[in-house]
């Protein structure tokens, strides 16, 4: 069972650059997509989320050949920093 970590941030954002750093500590590795550079993806998300808050993440996993995508958004899913580690903790393991 293979899981990517999908981060979305933009530069600037104190709370992005925190969970960046946390998940770099800790050996997670994440993709980071800065919602400017990657506005389209992000628009995606944000439909399908409804929420335009940052840092948010999806996890992707591919379990016998299907894809399984699951996204997290502040206020929504965590309401800290911490809190948001944390379920990326839960979910990568």
């Amino acid at each position: 069972m293979d899981k990517i970590l999908v981060v979305f941030s933009m530069n600037g954002c104190g709370h992005c650059e925190h969970l960046k750093s946390l998940l770099k500590e800790n050996e997670i590795s994440f993709i980071d997509r800065d919602i400017h550079k990657h506005n389209d993806e992000y628009k995606i998300f944000t439909e399908k989320t409804g929420s335009e808050f940052v840092p948010a993440f999806m996890v992707i996993e591919n379990i016998l050949g299907k894809t399984k995508t699951e996204a997290f958004v502040p206020d929504k899913n965590f309401k800290t920093i911490e809190e948001g580690f944390e379920l990326i903790k839960q979910l990568i393991n």
